[in-house]
């Protein structure tokens, strides 16, 4: 088996990352008719974007580019004898060295015309070259650089805003998680998928990706998945045999910012596209704009991050000004955790198990336990993972390299980006689209932020109290001394049926959290809720509910059929809930033995025919009402009309009569 791969060490230079400015392509400043720009060497890329204007007459402007700019000149710096030298070629080589997207030459008044040899090497080394006419002056184009530029913003905010306001109205739907996977597909032209802790897909929306896509996300989506870190730590620790054997797959760095011995090279290469920040509310990069350094790393509307590729966008701001020069260190900045996915607990990489993906390496953001953002590893395929930190080092650390909690990657067009939520059980969304657009990442960050809340424990109860609960009950103690643990008082047993689709777990959980009670079990055609006596429950958009008296914890088998009939009440009368009535009644004055023995004497011909007597009991219940007799039993109304003859001839009674369905609902009631 072979060893972990390592990155390997290049003297290519390493470009710059670019401003985290929103891009403005080439094309819509070439369209200005104003500027009367000319495009004359170069490639016409529609894909080609700039982020500044720049304005420069040194002959190696190099150290004084950022990347993505485009750099506008005079030729006052071009020597007499340039063109019979290398001159121009090695002027244009250091621009897109630099990371330079466009070259801007003005004519006049120090050349009449652009100089044939800066042509021919701006078109060996595929930089765009424009002519800048004598009326257009270089602060006009960067004018309307800056007012491309702000229209990007607003549009990328308005974008942004209107999908967060989409996606949080998503998530008050009675199918909160399906609707917010929909609206987040939508609003990405793409596929989004939740996978569950065992990384099955428990819900998707969006146009079904390839065979191949969907097991490349799923692949990188285990690279986030937090795993119990500890326990395969310490088993490597003392079984070195043990000790995880990295195939190929994802890159995952185990390196820190904080470690410069270790810091990864960024590839020059536009497919390494800079990945997510480390959690739904990134951490604004270092700026020297007042503007930049005043967004708020909490709003994931405003988070942004430098890239090291022009097509890689940063997240919206307020406005241009708030654009700021990256870091000068080419590895990715160290950014605190800010949202619950930062959070992630300390795991070894599950990314060595996970299956190779093609494509170039993706980009893994790391929360560390110190507060800072690991690097961010770029890199060319193959590559293996790299596990976190195991064995004898593991031991004497004591602890595992924290989870990352976001990665991207491409597999050929296409984009696949995954986050971790913030509720800590191992919930994964995952993203692929087929392009990337400023704004993507903010809003798959918002839908994390609210699918985590969504999928997330509710904590009405402590998960360690209801797990000592649990184990109470399976070894044999009552209710009434396990319920303590859960909390002190009376309990309504609520039954939940959606008016859609069948409930599945996620939905379930979100039932449970509307209603303040984690404790919920998930049947095959409804839900079942505890609700604690202080918590009245409240009708739900979406579901039917029938609700119990509160009762104590030695009650709770006939709060539940309570509960089951209020909700075969409700769904009858389409009600959206009906709660079990609490006033006293002739059976209070009845002995509760002599009740139960006279209603088995009385219902003795239908035993053995629980069909019958429950078809009695709802018929009775809804007054004689066929039709909502056969909607609450989900059976044909002559169904429900032969149950009942049935039921007439093996009582011999004649059911029209008011005083035998009395005594019979009686019965029924204590039978």
């Amino acid at each position: 088996m072979e060893g972990p791969h390592t990155m390997p060490e290049t003297n290519a230079p390493i470009a710059p990352a670019v401003p985290p400015t929103p891009p403005v392509p080439l094309s819509a400043l070439l369209a200005r008719e104003d500027l009367a720009l000319r495009q004359i060497a170069g490639p016409s890329d529609p894909s080609v974007v700039i982020h500044w204007a720049h304005t420069s007459e040194m002959a190696d402007p190099y150290p004084y580019l950022l990347g993505g700019e485009l750099l506008l000149t005079a030729g006052v710096h071009i020597p007499e004898a340039a063109g019979s030298g290398t001159y121009f070629d090695d002027y244009v080589s250091r621009i897109v060295e630099a990371g330079g997207a466009a070259l801007g030459f003005g004519v006049a008044p120090v050349h009449d015309t652009v100089p044939r040899a800066l042509v021919a090497a701006c078109e060996r080394h595929g930089l765009p070259l424009l002519e800048v006419p004598p009326r257009t002056t270089f602060s006009g184009v960067a004018r309307a650089v800056w007012q491309l530029m702000a229209q990007a913003r607003l549009a990328e905010l308005r974008r942004v805003t209107e999908a967060q306001q989409s996606l949080a109205a998503a998530a008050a739907r009675p199918d909160p998680v399906p609707s917010v996977l929909r609206r987040l597909a939508r609003h990405l032209s793409g596929h989004a998928v939740l996978y569950g802790p065992d990384g099955t897909p428990l819900a998707t929306a969006g146009r079904t990706p390839p065979e191949e896509t969907g097991r490349a996300l799923a692949a990188l989506a285990a690279v986030v998945r937090p795993t119990d870190g500890q326990a395969a730590q310490e088993q490597s620790a003392s079984d070195p045999a043990a000790r995880p054997r990295p195939t190929s797959g994802p890159v995952v760095s185990a390196r820190t910012a904080s470690d410069p011995a270790t810091t990864a090279r960024p590839t020059t290469s536009p497919a390494a596209v800079a990945g997510p920040t480390s959690g739904p509310a990134a951490s604004a990069p270092p700026s020297s704009s007042p503007a930049a350094q005043a967004r708020s790393a909490s709003d994931p509307a405003t988070a942004t991050r430098p890239t090291t590729s022009p097509a890689a966008v940063a997240g919206p701001t307020s406005s241009p000004a708030a654009s700021a020069p990256p870091s000068s260190s080419p590895a990715a900045q160290a950014h605190p955790p800010s949202s619950p996915a930062a959070q992630a607990p300390p795991t070894t990489s599950p990314a060595a198990q996970a299956p190779p993906i093609s494509g170039p390496a993706p980009v893994v953001d790391r929360a560390s336990g110190d507060g800072t953002a690991a690097d961010a590893v770029r890199g060319a395929r193959p590559a293996a993972a790299r596990p976190a930190a195991t064995g004898p080092a593991a031991a004497r650390t004591g602890a595992a390299r924290p989870s990352p909690t976001s990665a991207t990657d491409t597999l050929g067009d296409t984009h696949l980006s995954v986050y971790a939520l913030g509720s800590g059980e191992g919930f994964v969304l995952g993203v692929a689209t087929a392009r990337r657009e400023p704004g993507d990442h903010t809003i798959a960050s918002v839908a994390s932020v609210l699918l985590s809340l969504l999928t997330g424990e509710h904590h009405s109860g402590a998960g360690a109290a209801r797990s000592s609960a649990l184990v109470r009950l399976l070894l044999g103690s009552p209710p009434e001394e396990v319920a303590p643990l859960l909390g002190a008082g009376q309990w309504f047993v609520v039954h939940a049926r959606p008016e859609a689709q069948p409930p599945d777990a996620v939905a379930a959980s979100a039932l449970g959290a509307a209603l303040g009670s984690p404790l919920v079990d998930l049947g095959r055609d409804g839900v079942r809720v505890l609700v604690p006596g202080g918590r009245q429950p409240q009708r739900q958009a979406g579901w039917t509910l029938g609700v119990s008296a509160a009762v104590e914890p030695r009650e709770w088998p006939a709060a539940d059929a309570q509960a089951a009939r209020a909700l075969a009440r409700a769904r009858a009368t389409r009600a959206p809930l009906v709660r079990h009535g609490t006033r006293p009644g002739l059976e209070d004055l009845v002995p509760q033995a002599d009740a139960e023995a006279h209603a088995r004497a009385l219902l003795a011909p239908l035993a053995g025919r629980p069909e019958l007597a429950e078809t009695l009991r709802n018929w009775l219940a809804l007054h004689g009402s066929w039709d909502r007799t056969a909607v609450a039993l989900e059976v044909h109304r002559n169904t429900v009309r032969q149950r009942i003859a049935r039921c007439a001839a093996l009582l011999d009674a004649d059911l029209d009569d008011p005083d035998v369905r009395m005594e019979l609902w009686f019965a029924l009631r204590h039978g």
